[in-house]
């Protein structure tokens, strides 16, 4: 696949705009009794494929949050490419311009005289950031096994699985008569990488183990039992490579030998062997790169023979935490006996709704192994790539990709995967503060479009694509959608400061537009939206897009509510209650559709592309429901309509996917998940294809299954309100809904059979059932009003469940 930066990629856009019990060591009995039992052939929740990897695509990820890893499962080889998630090209800068603050008012001017290329080539001379081009995330490399005497001719009896309720990955095989087991897992508790090589005959183990990379970097001796890798991250852009890595494997072996010499690790004649894989950077924080790498990748390594079993069952324990809350079952065929490659292949035809399933489990699967503490939020490719130069640079990129990696975290119950996005945004308010005194001259905080390991916040790339002020707005909004998930009234207040600076700066930066009087954001745009050409230029720049104004619009009113809630800034609250009802409301364009601009441009609305920036009302907000505002749901239609094909990307699909659930429309939505589902959008290994690999599809994919079977929003929940056919019989286990709720639901021939809602901050429950229903609770009666067909409300306790059962 060809490498290229974002800058390419957008002038290009722009111009077209086995089993997995592994077998005990022969000496140590503990290696096999922790073993938990991890399935059988068809064990719904694996992933698995009769052949070895042979692309990257084809490999499965592992990962702690930090560490990532993608197993290949070779038999006469074997590759692991290795992530670790601070490892960053380039190294701590500013990338602000200080002479955007001087051609900002012009740029400004010359969009109120709608002089919009003139604007845009202005800014995209001196409203830039510096360099134009952000950092790009880059890999620590492979790890290379060769087993000598084994052959692939020679193979038989092969399996490679990934199972997912125990973040396990393995292999095994018969070469010569003797079955060989590998399993490799990441522990996020020990903070290494293990793999566990065992055969049924003694002294069969036998390997040469290297590491390769691109970096800047060698391999050599550490001691007698460890192979280092030491390197640095590269330059770009001007900047010098800082980030300092090494990588350490360390081999532990039951009888045979080990030596370490000529640049690998060599065992010999082994019963079974333990590998422990570590890695330290000097990547600190986005302005420190100091730490002592080789020290940090030394702490985590045991110095005797580590107890398998124990670190095993420790890892499998720790991850079951957070993956074992939620339980899904959209019905079973006979495809779960099929290997997962050929179920992709054919689950278009339908007939195999447990790989649906499959697909929402790995999605939370991901997530936990991409996003955890102590660590870096999931970039546009989680924790994994292996390219130098990844495409547009694996950043973090704000106008959608990055907020959708979290639309799971609060509805499938994984609450804490939030927080290394928390502490980015923290940072981003630091460094956005320096933005926005800097090219603003404004208080409070502004993040553009993208951002990276530097948490760079000035506008990057073109202006066509850069010059988009409200990507820390959006991502301010998070903190309160995490307190309406979990009421954690400290983790508000921790975080409402950053909140306050992105009003702040808004409050500052509104301009009033002449002819209506509303308050707008200027300069912006749609993202990656032309709403002109001029002389064969596409033009985006504008005043006032839809997607600013929805945006602010909660902005403001959560800021309110926060505020009052913590009692903090009551008159900071009034002004952008004040400023709120100035925003411009959301209109409709002369097609019927939602309007995307603050002018109706004709042509424009015809514009087709991925991005549905203007939709961002109907979903992740709720501004446009089918109920509440029935025109505006409509027009939204129109807009999907206009918009074009849906199978243009991963993402882009996964977003429609959640508006037409939002929208009340299964057939569409369930269409957009069989689209999302097919070999151009997922991948043998079930990564999201934009293509090329981008995570946030898998991400917005399993929020699009969760708005199927259950909606929380406007103030209500609603069991099933967009159940397609082909999931008319399950059970969902453990979701979590806006107001504090865990919820458990079945249902039979697409009606509701029965849910228990467990309430965990006693708040009132509104219930949308689709029929009626009868509430019952664990403490007694519960006195609930019926205000509409097929709706119930009713005070909750906290702690107490609530059963609902339709009247027969």
């Amino acid at each position: 696949m060809t490498e290229y930066t974002r800058r390419q990629v957008l002038r290009t856009a722009g111009a077209a705009a086995g089993t997995a019990v592994v077998a005990g060591s022969l000496t140590d009995p503990l290696s096999a009794a922790a073993v938990e039992t991890a399935g059988s052939e068809t064990n719904p929740l694996q992933l698995w494929y009769t052949q070895p990897a042979t692309e990257w695509l084809q490999a499965l990820a592992i990962g702690n949050g930090r560490l990532g890893a993608m197993v290949y499962g070779g038999t006469a080889t074997e590759q692991l490419q290795l992530n670790e998630d601070s490892i960053w090209a380039g190294g701590p800068h500013q990338y602000d311009d200080p002479v955007g603050r001087e051609v900002l008012p012009e740029i400004r001017r010359l969009i109120a005289e709608e002089k919009y290329l003139d604007a845009q080539n202005l800014a995209d001379e001196h409203f830039m950031g510096r360099p134009t081009e952000q950092m790009q995330y880059q890999p620590v490399g492979n790890l290379m096994m060769t087993f000598p005497g084994i052959t692939e001719a020679g193979v038989s009896s092969y399996r490679r699985e990934l199972d997912l309720t125990t973040a396990i990955t393995s292999v095994s095989y018969v070469a010569d008569g003797v079955r060989y087991s590998r399993e490799v897992f990441v522990s996020h508790p020990a903070q290494v990488l293990m793999m566990r090589l065992t055969a049924d005959r003694r002294g069969s183990i036998s390997f040469d183990a290297t590491f390769t990379t691109e970096q800047a970097a060698t391999v050599d001796r550490f001691d007698d039992r460890t192979l280092a890798l030491n390197g640095i991250s590269g330059d770009a852009e001007g900047l010098t490579g800082s980030v300092k890595f090494c990588a350490l494997l360390r081999a532990f072996t039951e009888a045979g030998t080990t030596t370490v010499a000529d640049g690998k690790l060599t065992v010999a004649g082994a019963d079974a062997v333990t590998l422990v894989f570590s890695v330290g950077t000097s990547y600190r924080n986005y302005v420190d790169v100091s730490a002592d790498q080789v020290a940090r990748a030394v702490a985590p390594l045991p110095t005797e023979r580590p107890a398998y079993g124990r670190l095993r069952h420790e890892h499998v324990e720790d991850y079951q935490r957070l993956f074992g809350r939620l339980d899904i079952d959209l019905g079973t065929s006979d495809s779960i006996a099929l290997p997962t490659d050929q179920r992709v292949i054919a689950f278009r035809n339908g007939g195999d709704p447990q790989l649906a399933a499959l697909y929402y489990q790995f999605g939370r699967y991901l997530l936990i192994s991409s996003s955890r503490s102590p660590g870096q939020p999931a970039n546009l490719q989680g924790i994994w790539s292996y390219k130098m130069l990844p495409e547009w640079q694996s950043k973090f990129t704000l106008n959608i990709n990055c907020e959708m990696n979290y639309w799971p975290a609060g509805p499938t119950n994984l609450a804490e995967c939030w927080d290394p996005l928390f502490q980015m945004i923290t940072e981003l308010a630091e460094s956005g503060a320096r933005t926005a005194a800097t090219m603003y001259d404004a208080p409070g905080w502004v993040a553009h479009h993208n951002t990276d390991g530097w948490r760079g916040t000035a506008p990057v790339d073109f202006a066509f694509y850069g010059v988009w002020p409200t990507g820390g707005a959006w991502l301010s909004l998070l903190f309160w959608e995490r307190y309406e998930y979990t009421g954690d009234l400290a983790m508000l207040r921790r975080y409402y400061p950053v909140l306050r600076g992105s009003v702040e700066f808004f409050l500052d930066q509104l301009q009033a537009d002449a002819k209506t009087g509303w308050l707008v954001t200027s300069p912006s745009h749609s993202p990656e939206v032309k709403h002109h050409d001029y002389d064969n230029v596409g033009v985006s720049m504008c005043a006032g897009p839809t997607m600013d104004t929805e945006i602010l619009h909660d902005l403001f009113k959560v800021f309110g509510e926060a505020s009052a809630l913590l009692g903090e800034d009551s008159a900071l609250a009034a002004q952008a209650a004040a400023a709120r009802s100035r925003l411009a409301p959301i209109q409709i364009g002369y097609l019927g559709q939602i309007q995307e601009w603050l002018i109706d441009w004709e042509e424009a609305a015809l514009e087709t592309s991925r991005h549905v920036s203007h939709l961002w009302a109907v979903f992740p907000s709720d501004q446009v429901t089918p109920r509440r505002t029935p025109e505006l749901a409509d027009a939204a239609r129109k807009s999907l309509e206009l918009r074009g094909p849906a199978v243009t990307a991963g993402w882009s699909l996964a977003w429609k996917l959640n508006l037409r659930a939002r929208l009340l429309e299964p057939d569409n939505a369930y269409k957009h998940l069989t689209q999302l589902l097919a070999p151009g959008r997922t991948a043998p290994n079930m990564f999201d294809l934009h293509p090329p690999f981008q995570i946030d599809g898998n991400f917005g994919g399993i929020s699009g299954i969760t708005e199927m079977l259950m909606q929380s929003h406007s103030g209500e929940v609603a069991l099933l309100p967009c159940l397609p056919a082909a999931f008319s019989t399950g059970r969902i286990r453990g979701l979590r809904a806006r107001g504090g709720f865990d919820l458990d639901l079945s249902w039979s021939e697409g009606k509701l059979t029965k849910a228990r809602i467990r309430s965990l901050l006693g708040n009132r429950l509104r219930l949308r059932t689709g029929g009626q229903v009868d509430v019952t609770s664990t403490s007694g009666p519960v006195a609930f009003a019926r205000p509409e067909d097929g709706v119930v409300e009713f005070r909750t306790q906290r702690g107490v469940d609530y059963l609902i059962e339709p009247r027969s």
